[in-house]
């Protein structure tokens, strides 16, 4: 009862901190709201002193921060989210509608991310059952994982809806129109949940039940079926947290395909200040974050059964292992970044001394951008900008998520806001009261990137605590610091960086975003994500444009990957009097 308190308390608090902080947002920024809100209702409207008066006093802000948020929060528990100060209609019934527009999408997305993973995973299962678990290569998954979305989503439209003209090119009219949509929302997804996935298999695979259970003659789809329940629980949380960024963290295939989804309303109610949509939007997702979460909770309490309580749940071994094949993967990725870098960090990445979108030749080998600046040295200058932020904001959210994922109960709040909010209405808010800068939007990353991490460690750590070994220590006198730090830490770090590193590539992704959205470095700054979004127009006629920053950004995601997996989790091939089944 005081861990569901404790949990309840932590959402409530952090829910009620997130809508305050938007509450006061306008008075943090510095900026005019009323000058915001004028702009959305009018382009062409003067903005004269008696205007921007007569919206203040319309819109109450003369009373204060403290006044507005007690009167919208009066207000929501009356079931009345408030008017529009764009619109001057109730946001209840338009986020309502938005929310069913995403909740579709993210089924159809999640269709496609299950099938992902299921492919990705097979391989896992097939050798665990054959015994000889091995070591998943993860490049396919990684691949997946490094997709940007808005690139993903421009192709599929050139494709699908320009080329061959199977579906609509944008707006959202049924199902039919939402099939381009979840593929480039579903593709990446079920990279990330496949890699994590057969993962988690190959660890499994090596604890010492599994070699029991087929020493006594055990099916293969009955070890197929141990091992998915064995390895599901630790992964709930992060599929309910996929989930809830496939709501409200699908802003940029919204937007390429004008889908009157979750994330377009945000953004577009983040950006012109419109309080009462943000507020209610945000509220609507923060809602679907708790409830997803809950669910996640109870189906692995549910999956582990009375391995939890009867402390039964068992837990591998980690071993390092160095195999001479392992390093030839991530030498030829190094390699080639290396060569890149190596290669174009002479030539000059800003001026346009070349013909527009130039094809590839001997002096240009990577071709020309459509201002004629060289993209060879464009990609080598920007992996300083791209790949730097994106490792220390790895790091950071490694280490915080670390931290946090300790604390499961009270970290349950925390962890749901944080990864309800996209990236990208965060770096509206960082940049509303910063201003635009890459400090910023590493700031804005962090502030939700960590979230993952601390679900994983808290599902990891709950696991190890419930093991037989683990819960005699106190008995035998060990204090809760040296079981934290000296047995559950060292258990769970292996996995959960390895999670911390397949996520690298994503939080490149975002910073590149925030980039092309005004909120983080501009142009011309040589950074690989302007280089995607300022190629996609010219997709069609033009792939080199985006396919040099792609291959560069897939090649630093497989790198990364392969690094991660040179260390994996083994146990001892023999069988103990009393092995532990996985439930």
């Amino acid at each position: 009862m005081a861990g569901r308190l404790g949990v309840g308390a932590s959402r409530l608090l952090s829910l009620a901190g997130v809508v305050a902080l938007i509450g006061v947002l306008p008075w943090l920024s510095g900026r005019s709201p009323e000058l915001s809100v004028l702009r959305a209702r009018s382009a062409e409207q003067e903005a004269t002193p008696e205007a921007l008066a007569s919206i203040r006093a319309d819109l109450g802000l003369d009373r204060g921060p403290l006044a507005l948020l007690r009167s919208w929060s009066g207000g929501v528990l009356r079931g009345d989210l408030g008017t529009s100060w764009v619109s001057g209609t109730p946001v209840g019934p338009g986020t309502l509608t938005a929310l069913g527009v995403s909740l579709t999408l993210m089924g159809l997305a999640v269709v496609v991310a299950a099938a992902v993973a299921a492919a990705l995973c097979a391989p896992a299962l097939r050798r665990a059952v054959q015994g000889s678990p091995g070591r998943p290569s993860g490049v396919a998954g990684a691949a997946l994982v490094a997709l940007p979305e808005f690139l993903l989503a421009s192709v599929l439209l050139v494709v699908g809806a320009v080329w061959l003209g199977w579906f609509p090119p944008y707006g959202w009219d049924g199902l039919h129109s939402a099939v381009l949509p979840a593929l480039a929302l579903g593709l990446p997804a079920g990279g990330l949940v496949g890699r994590l996935l057969a993962d988690a298999v190959t660890a499994a695979s090596t604890e010492r039940w599994v070699l029991t259970w087929q020493v006594s003659g055990a099916s293969a789809g009955q070890l197929v079926r141990a091992l998915l329940r064995r390895t599901l629980p630790a992964l709930t949380t992060q599929v309910a947290l996929v989930l809830v960024g496939l709501t409200g963290g699908a802003v940029a295939v919204e937007q390429v395909f004008a889908v009157p989804g979750l994330g377009r309303l945000t953004l577009g109610a983040a950006e012109s200040q419109d309080l009462p949509a943000l507020q209610a939007a945000v509220l609507v997702l923060l809602a679907l974050s708790a409830v997803l979460g809950t669910a996640a909770g109870a189906l692995r309490v549910l999956l582990l059964g009375r391995a939890v309580r009867t402390g039964t749940v068992p837990v591998a071994e980690p071993v390092r292992t160095w195999r001479r094949r392992d390093r030839v993967l991530p030498g030829v990725c190094l390699a080639l970044l290396a060569g890149t870098v190596l290669a174009g960090i002479g030539r000059d990445p800003l001026t346009s001394a070349h013909p527009r979108l130039a094809p590839p030749s001997w002096a240009l080998p990577l071709g020309a951008d459509a201002s004629g600046r060289d993209l060879l040295a464009r990609v080598a200058h920007g992996a300083v900008d791209t790949v730097g932020t994106a490792v220390l904001v790895t790091a950071a959210s490694l280490l915080v998520g670390l931290l946090v994922g300790l604390l499961p109960r009270a970290s349950v709040g925390p962890v749901e806001v944080a990864n309800a909010a996209p990236p990208v209405i965060v770096g509206v808010l960082v940049a509303a009261v910063a201003g635009s800068s890459l400090a910023g939007a590493a700031v804005a990353v962090l502030l939700v990137s960590w979230a993952p991490v601390a679900a994983h460690v808290a599902a990891a750590t709950g696991e190890v605590r419930a093991s037989a070994h683990v819960r005699v220590l106190p008995v035998l006198g060990v204090g809760p610091a040296a079981v934290t730090w000296r047995h559950v830490v060292p258990a769970v770090l292996g996995p959960v960086t390895r999670n911390a590193v397949l996520r690298l590539p994503g939080i490149a992704l975002a910073l590149a975003a925030l980039g092309f959205l005004g909120l983080g470095p501009t142009p011309p700054t040589p950074e690989w994500g302007l280089l995607l979004a300022e190629g996609m127009p010219y997709v069609e006629r033009a792939p080199w444009a985006v396919l040099a920053p792609t291959a560069a950004l897939v090649t630093t995601s497989v790198l990364a990957v392969s690094l991660s997996g040179w260390s994996r989790a083994r146990a001892p091939f023999h069988v103990e009097p009393r092995p532990a089944a996985p439930v």
